[in-house]
């Protein structure tokens, strides 16, 4: 009897035991959860959807030209936005849908030049400077735009990273688009002259900057160049050399497309800043003057709000609040005109995102590009993850190029979870919370996650510039590397 008295006890102590265990294992997983949703809830943030929202009521015209000023090692160039889009537009939605796909055709276009060469079809038919950067959003563009000096007269460009080639248009004009300012006329320039076609700039420097080499005229002392853009637009017509402005600096001899048949989605401006990589571009031109770093801080209002393109290496002209950390640029040779970075993770919430696309992180950064591009299998965690921590809303049908939005119709606020981007260096770009959502309906009742999937798990992913917003974005060519730091984004 005492054996058996004893298995029961034992038996009884046992359960006892598991019971405990049980219950100490329930109250860890719910204390785990009770202190992730306290993470989670510290990582969002309160948002009034009225700071969120992209449209204006009004869009009254740029000015050009746009303000400009010195600094003992830098030139400030004020930078804003420039599109016609309103939310008082009748056509608002139609527009925006027509901007979103041009926003894709350029990605396409993008990933064609960085798959390969785009053949030759083009037939013979001291200091820093910081310049204002404006919104395009009332040119009829999604981009920022600048203004220069092209032969003492001011005109307004857009700021384009992913371009080379700087054009703008000019008399006699065989075909181009209307514009905001008087088109520039080479024969009232006595600084203009023609790049002849047995000029380097003609042949391979060109075909690095464009896709395509030039075309001689009939007396070869004219080389005509061709820059198709994927998305219909275009501009042709001859390279050139002329004095441009930046601010008070000014450089001699500079080659530029002036540009005599342009067709495209280029709005009210009178072309394009290119600054990429190649020897054509402006940040290579201007190296003796700026030491090829240049920066740009983007607005996160598009209307009543500027932010500014600074050229040169004086750091002290930034008013970003946070230091500026620096990833290294990846070097291609093959594909010369890009920036390209190591996207290593993407964080929302406290939540690292995994996915096989973080194993081929290589993304290019680019001021043309609208929406990022993130692998699909990046793009899914992270559309999965933010839908999860955003579940308190109710969903939206997608719009365009956009898959994951929200009705937000009911609330004057929103809890609104924290972005992060990762590269290579333990850098964190972190995404301003006017670059996470997309107005769609003015009334709030669409609003998307602003970022959108690729293809193909093997193409470059993007990031695009509603992503960029309130950050000064540092870029040192000669360095090879690349600078975020945050910053509220205002010229003055």
């Amino acid at each position: 009897m005492l054996g058996v008295t004893t298995t029961v006890a034992a038996y009884h102590l046992l359960l006892v035991l598991v019971l405990l265990l049980l219950l100490l294992l329930l109250l860890f997983v719910d204390g785990g959860r009770c202190r992730t949703s306290e993470v989670e809830e510290e990582e969002r943030r309160v948002v009034a959807l009225r700071q969120l929202e992209w449209g204006e009521s009004s869009a009254p015209r740029i000015s050009s030209p746009l303000i400009s000023r010195e600094h003992s090692g830098a030139t400030v160039l004020q930078l804003k936005h420039s599109s016609r889009l309103s939310r008082e537009n009748k056509d608002y939605e139609h527009h925006l849908r027509y901007l979103l796909i041009s926003d894709e055709e350029r990605v396409s276009w993008l990933q064609s030049r960085i798959k390969r060469s785009i053949p030759n079809n083009f037939q013979k038919d001291s200091s820093e400077t910081q310049i204002p950067l404006n919104s395009g959003i009332r040119l009829q563009t999604l981009n920022y735009v600048t203004a220069v000096g092209i032969g003492g007269k001011a005109t307004t460009v857009i700021v384009d990273t992913g371009s080379d080639l700087t054009w703008v248009q000019c008399k006699p004009c065989v075909s181009c688009y209307t514009q905001q300012d008087p088109l520039f006329d080479p024969s009232l320039s006595p600084s203009y002259r023609s790049v002849p076609c047995n000029a380097t700039a003609c042949s391979s420097s060109l075909q690095a900057a464009t896709g395509t080499s030039g075309i001689c005229g009939n007396d070869r002392t004219s080389c005509y160049y061709l820059v198709s853009y994927g998305d219909g637009s275009y501009t042709r017509g001859v390279l050139a050399q002329e004095r441009i402005s930046l601010g008070e600096t000014n450089v001699e001899n500079f080659i530029f497309g002036c540009g005599r048949s342009n067709r495209g989605l280029f709005g009210g401006t009178s072309g394009l800043m290119g600054l990429g990589r190649t020897e054509l571009s402006l940040v290579s031109q201007t190296t003796n003057q700026f030491g090829g770093v240049f920066s740009y801080c983007l607005p996160s209002r598009p209307y009543n709000s500027s932010g500014s393109l600074v050229l040169g290496s004086d750091l002290s002209v930034y008013k970003n609040s946070t230091p500026i950390s620096y990833t290294r640029m990846i070097s291609d040779p093959e594909q010369q005109p890009f920036y390209f970075l190591n996207l290593t993770g993407l964080r929302v919430g406290a939540v690292e995102l995994q996915a096989p696309g973080f194993s081929n992180g290589k993304v290019l950064i680019d001021s043309g590009t609208v929406i990022t591009r993130l692998a699909p299998s990046v793009y899914k965690a992270l559309k999965d993850e933010f839908v999860r921590q955003f579940a308190a809303y109710p969903t939206a049908p997608g719009f365009s190029i956009l898959d994951t939005c929200f009705n937000l119709s009911g609330y004057e606020e929103v809890k609104v979870p924290t972005l992060r981007l990762g590269f290579e260096g333990d850098v964190q770009l972190n995404v301003d919370v006017t670059g996470i959502f997309y107005f769609v309906k003015r009334d709030a009742s669409q609003v998307c996650l602003a970022f959108a999937s690729l293809s193909y798990e093997d193409q470059a992913g993007i990031i695009g510039n509603y992503q960029q917003k309130n950050q000064r974005v540092v870029y040192d060519t000669i360095g090879s590397k690349l600078g975020f730091a945050q910053e509220e984004c205002s010229y003055s």
